[in-house]
């Protein structure tokens, strides 16, 4: 696995710019500076909501579609992993794809494996 950025660096950056864009973005928990991995739950006003999680170089929706169980898969992910950071998305339609505006924190994308 290459190189990463900082989790709270990038976290910092993407609550910065998807701010910019009109979503509200909040960090739910800070875990750790340096090596935390990152969930991010997207709500919207109608109700709507979804997990993404990080995935090698990009984001995978978690199959967690209603409140509650988006409740227990947070609430299971928090017990197994003490340095996560959770950050909440407040966006117009889950629906919609963000993860490829979210970017990854690998360094080495343009690099062949």
């Amino acid at each position: 696995m290459g190189a990463r950025l900082k989790t709270g660096l990038w976290v910092r950056a993407v609550l910065r710019r998807i701010s910019s864009d009109g979503t509200s973005a909040m960090v739910l928990k800070k875990g750790d500076e340096d090596a935390g991995a990152v969930l991010i739950v997207l709500t919207d006003r109608s109700g709507g909501t979804g997990v993404l999680r990080e995935d090698g170089s990009g984001w995978t929706r978690v199959d967690a579609t209603d409140a509650a169980s988006v409740d227990a898969y947070l609430e299971r992910q928090k017990q197994y992993d003490p340095d996560l950071w959770i950050v909440e998305l407040e966006m117009r339609d889950v629906s919609q794809p963000i993860e490829r505006t979210l970017g990854s924190r690998r360094l080495d994308l343009d690099e062949e494996a």
